[in-house]
């Protein structure tokens, strides 16, 4: 099959690749995409790159087409992720604090991490809740 995206390296591109692969102070995954896009400036085919670097054809072909379309750098370092989504809102957490501060149910001497657990789901604050999240948003605020 032959390639759609060509990678055409100028001189520059390919000393600051080579740079990354020679120094190897980057992520792995970096400079595995620095040695794809060498390599395949080199004419060499995708089962060929991805024979030498011990990786899938797929990822190979990936790296070529996001330096075709986007640049050397997203081809290097890809999207970041977005940061995750908080686990529960200011409001219920507050009320999880203020839970934990009240006198615990009746037939216990203090509250635990799974009584606080079962208590936010049942109160319907939450859906669902891990108890590693709880004893988390606890000891954050001490």
């Amino acid at each position: 099959m032959e390639k759609i995206y060509h990678v055409d390296l100028t001189p520059k591109q390919r000393k600051y690749l080579r740079k990354i692969v020679r120094v190897g102070s980057n992520k792995a995954k970096v400079i595995s995409r620095a040695h794809i896009l060498l390599k395949s400036n080199e004419g060499k085919t995708d089962k060929e790159i991805a024979d030498l670097l011990y990786i899938d054809e797929e990822t190979v072909r990936r790296t070529r087409q996001r330096f075709w379309n986007e640049g050397m750098e997203m081809a290097l370092n890809g999207n970041p992720y977005p940061p995750p989504e908080p686990k529960l809102t200011d409001e219920q957490e507050a009320y999880l604090i203020a839970l934990a501060c009240s006198d615990p149910p009746e037939g216990y001497a203090r509250w635990t991490i799974e009584l606080l657990t079962e208590r936010v789901i049942a109160d319907g604050i939450v859906m669902s809740i891990s108890r590693d999240k709880v004893r988390l948003t606890l000891k954050k605020t001490n």
